[in-house]
């Protein structure tokens, strides 16, 4: 099971759903294909189930290993108190306006790239962040997957 933690944060319903069904052959295809059948509350769970950038979790070291790892990649471990606030102002208006937190591949940015994303996609929609958000789990699940294969 802490496999499954490692890819899809606190969601192992997705690897397990894949597990029963036919294999493509492409593993990443294959769990995406479970996000993007599921329920829209259940994409929404799995969207909920990432922690905030730089957020509580972080701060209190409750993240999983590899959303620590991955956040410290990014040097989200390393904020000055301003990087902090703006961060968790992002972070607050983000959540106010969505009703779940930013999703963002960090492994494929860094600090300045994040708070310009978490900017400018305030200016979206619901959907088209819940779309965003599945988009950037996808990416993450990919690089994990690269991770557990090398």
């Amino acid at each position: 099971m802490a496999q499954t933690e490692a890819i899809f944060e606190h969601s192992p319903w997705v690897e397990e759903r894949a597990d029963a069904r036919a294999s493509s052959g492409d593993r990443h295809a294959d769990l995406m294909a479970v996000v993007h059948d599921a329920a829209p509350e259940e994409q929404l769970a799995l969207i909920r189930a990432h922690p905030e950038l730089a957020g509580k979790a972080a701060v209190d070291k409750t993240l999983t290993s590899a959303s620590a790892a991955e956040q410290a990649s990014a040097g989200l471990d390393r904020l000055t108190e301003a990087e902090f606030a703006r961060f968790h102002a992002l972070n607050t208006a983000y959540r106010e306006k969505f009703g779940f937190p930013f999703i963002i591949c960090v492994r494929l940015t860094d600090k300045a790239g994040i708070l310009a994303a978490m900017q400018a996609r305030l200016a979206n929609d619901r959907e088209t962040e819940i779309a965003t958000a599945i988009e950037q789990i996808g990416e993450i699940v990919r690089l994990r997957l690269q991770d557990m294969n090398s």
